[in-house]
């Protein structure tokens, strides 16, 4: 009997294992699958943890419910079946919203955005997104990539101003040692700012670690600031492979206008008067009819007001107009004022992101002003008394 009662008393909490116990042992072995490429076991596994952990509401558990969350689509990217889990990951980020989870939620969140990109699914992103309930970030490594998927959408949705910022803040905000991130955050940027028409600094391909990785944005970046057409074609053959795997082919056939905008102005600049016909064989228009093709450009760059000039029909020709002092006019202003708004924004998010231990001389005070109250009290108390014994 003694020898029974023992084995059922070892066996007991066998059956009643701790939840937390339970989930961290799922994740230490689908971690452990992940990293032996065992994809197929790791898959099953991930959506075994996912079924248990659908029974289980206890705060204590977020924590690592949200890395299973990550790991769980992790599984199915790595065996491109990102979109059988959509529907899952949408029921899960239901069921953290009800349960108050926001670290879950923020998790779900990104999972799904990027499930979305995945497939280029970017109106359908954008309306998850903006009815999304909104809360406090908890995690900066979510909150930079959420940052980057709104900075990706903004970019195909012409949106390049915000775009440039959410993705510049991504960078700013990603840790060090995430260099990958980093990395694609600084491609996709320097994509946006060239297509604004700004030219990014050298310093932003030479960073340390990034230098061979930005190489073709780079080369991309030079020939857009000159204003070659050619060498822009040539660039963007060279590296279509890497341009096709970091998707953004797409957004630098888009740049091909900016080049031929850049690669007048230069013209307008250096001749006042020049011929239409100089003008398609200096920017090396490739059409069938090359001098229309540069009036129609001179033409829509003139309206744009990207070139102060004028076109004589009858000659053929493009005219200059005197470019005037700058400093006159509100361009210096009108950058002083971004740069001011740059670093006042920047100021405020580190105000924001402080995190202040309690202050005891507050409550120091309030207990000084406490027992003065209550001193006054008794005074008062006892003048009142007084005043009755009298009476």
């Amino acid at each position: 009997m003694d020898v029974d009662t023992a084995a059922s008393a070892v066996q007991g909490p066998a059956k009643h294992s701790i939840p937390e116990l339970e989930i961290y042992c799922y994740l230490l072995v689908l971690i452990f699958l992940i990293d032996q490429k065992r994809y197929d076991e790791a898959k099953a596994c991930s959506s075994a943890s996912i079924a248990r952990l659908r029974n289980m509401n206890r705060r204590t558990v977020d924590v690592l419910a949200a890395r299973l969350y990550f790991y769980y689509s992790f599984t199915y990217e790595l065996t491109n079946s990102l979109a059988e889990i959509r529907g899952t990951l949408l029921a899960l980020h239901r069921m953290a919203t009800l349960r108050r989870d926001e670290l879950g939620q923020e998790t779900l969140l990104n999972l799904l955005l990027r499930n979305y990109l995945h497939y280029n699914l970017y109106d359908q992103a954008e309306k998850l997104r903006s009815k999304a309930p909104r809360f406090e970030a908890h995690s900066n490594q979510q909150f930079c990539r959420y940052l980057f998927y709104l900075g990706k959408i903004r970019t195909i949705q012409l949106e390049y101003t915000d775009a440039k910022e959410s993705l510049l803040q991504a960078a700013r905000k990603a840790p060090v040692a995430a260099r990958g991130f980093r990395i694609q955050c600084n491609k996709w940027a320097v994509i946006v700012r060239l297509l604004l028409g700004e030219i990014p600094e050298r310093t932003v391909f030479m960073q340390k670690g990034m230098k061979k990785a930005l190489t073709p944005y780079f080369e991309l970046t030079n020939a857009v600031q000159i204003g070659d057409l050619e060498l822009f074609r040539t660039v963007a053959d060279k590296y279509s492979g890497t341009f096709s795997s970091d998707r953004t082919r797409n957004l630098i056939v888009r740049l091909r206008h900016n080049v031929i905008r850049t690669g007048l102005r230069n013209i307008s600049i250096s001749y006042s008067r020049i011929s239409l016909a100089d003008v398609a064989r200096k920017l090396r228009l490739d059409s069938e009819n090359p001098v229309a093709d540069a009036e129609s450009i001179v033409a829509k760059a003139i309206r744009d007001g990207a070139i102060d000039a004028t076109i004589e029909h009858a000659n053929g020709w493009m005219v200059s107009k005197e470019t005037g002092d700058v400093y006159s006019t509100n361009e210096p202003q009108i950058a002083f004022n971004s740069r001011i708004a740059f670093c006042l924004n920047m100021h405020n998010e580190a105000v924001r992101a402080l995190r202040f231990p309690p202050n005891s001389n507050k409550e120091k005070e309030s207990e000084e002003k406490r027992r003065e109250r209550q001193q006054q009290e008794q005074e008062l108390a006892k003048h009142i008394a007084e005043e009755d014994d009298d009476f």
